[in-house]
């Protein structure tokens, strides 16, 4: 059913090493490649594009290029999902 790959899908995203950090940091304001990247402790080049591929496949971030530069930014499927992200760490922070 529709619903039920919905879940999956958003599962799927929520499951996904450095996913959240990804979208919390073009949230914050760090839209440029090098920005994520320096805002991201320990992410490596190759885990940071590999996951922004798959962010940009899903649909959940945009990628703009104007002249040289290449900016990213959340689509409301990705606001979305960094508002469920908060959710999840206020549950963390109220019962654990």
């Amino acid at each position: 059913t529709k619903v039920s790959d919905g879940f999956q899908i958003v599962q799927d995203l929520i499951k996904l090493r450095w996913v959240p950090e990804i979208l919390a940091s073009i949230e914050a304001g760090n839209n440029r490649y090098s920005q994520m990247l320096d805002s991201i402790e320990y992410i490596s080049h190759t885990e940071l594009n590999r996951k922004l591929s798959i962010l940009l496949d899903r649909e959940v971030i945009d990628k703009t290029i104007d002249g040289r530069n290449t900016y990213y930014s959340l689509l409301p499927f990705g606001e979305d999902l960094v508002h469920v992200f908060h959710h999840l760490e206020e549950l963390g922070e109220r019962y654990f």
